[in-house]
């Protein structure tokens, strides 16, 4: 078969030997190689690299993302194609690795213990068992989080638009939205960018929260309302925001949250694609589509994931 690599030049020295070795059949290529369109079979994608016109691959039978969002291709006019989004055992670990060591700090209060020799002795935390988190979407890496702070013993709910149930997590459908933000003390966004998504964590659902909440936003910067959260962070109705996403990024020097002296900002490290863990999947899901398999993962189109 031959693939089309059509990612950032930067992603093929360890994207190509890892795709070779685990498929040897594959011919993989550059956009830049004098290649005939026609005769691509396959296109493994990442936004930022030189391709932007997927209409000539009129052969090619999947489009495989190398990203698990996809809201940078699946809107081009150019895509006909199937297209499937990464899910990476490697990234779905660092996401729940990430929200757990946030979770556990907003609820041990570490921020509290401020060493200037004052004894605080009557700051002790409740057990984990006593804090309740809500998961703002149940895909595989809402999933995977909820997961992890389960085993810690967080009682864990979730929300998602589906409503599907997920085994030891009480899930919200999406009627139950308020009632899901009232039980968050903690509350951890995984949902996609979609046009219902956009701005959904404004004034007025930030209100429905417990007083003192924390928010952790590793999942797409687009969720939430900018000014309703520093509002709700200067009136100490939202106790704490951990940001990992943004609308623009880099985050501005002189954009507030950097200045905020309850906004923790990371700069979009949450999680990773790991070659090592993804590239399986990636060729798990090239040899399906030549052989006339389902495909994994597929991008349903009117949803946008």
């Amino acid at each position: 078969m031959r693939v089309l690599f059509a990612a950032p030049d930067a992603l093929w020295p360890a994207w190509a030997p890892a795709l070779m070795r685990l498929a040897p059949e594959m011919e993989l290529v550059r956009a830049d190689d004098a290649v005939d369109p026609a005769r691509i079979d396959a296109i493994i994608f990442a936004p930022g690299g030189s391709l932007d016109d997927l209409s000539p691959f009129v052969n090619a039978r999947l489009v495989q993302s190398l990203w698990a969002g996809v809201e940078r291709i699946v809107t081009n006019p150019t895509l006909t194609q199937p297209l499937a989004r990464m899910v990476d055992p490697g990234l779905a670990r660092g996401m729940a690795e990430y929200c757990t060591g946030w979770a556990l700090r907003a609820h041990l209060g570490m921020d509290r213990y401020a060493q200037d020799g004052e004894w605080r002795n009557g700051l002790t935390p409740p057990l984990a068992c006593d804090r309740q988190v809500t998961i703002l979407g149940m895909g595989e890496l809402g999933r995977s989080v909820a997961a992890m702070l389960d085993g810690i013993g967080f009682p864990v709910s979730g929300f998602s638009a589906s409503g599907r149930p997920v085994p030891g997590v009480r899930v919200f459908g999406p009627d139950d939205l308020d009632r899901a933000l009232a039980a968050a003390e903690i509350l951890i966004a995984l949902l996609p960018d979609t046009p219902q998504t956009r701005g959904l964590l404004d004034a007025d659902r930030l209100a429905r929260l417990p007083q003192g909440a924390w928010l952790i936003n590793p999942g797409r910067g687009t969720v939430l309302d900018d000014e309703a959260v520093l509002a709700a962070l200067d009136s100490g109705h939202l106790g704490h925001a951990v940001l990992d996403v943004f609308r623009a990024e880099p985050l501005p020097r002189d954009h507030p949250f950097w200045s905020h002296p309850r906004v923790t900002v990371t700069p979009h490290i949450a999680a990773e694609t790991r070659v090592e863990t993804a590239a399986p999947v990636a060729v798990e899901n090239l040899r399906r589509a030549m052989s006339g398999q389902p495909v994994l993962y597929l991008v349903d189109r009117d949803k946008g994931y």
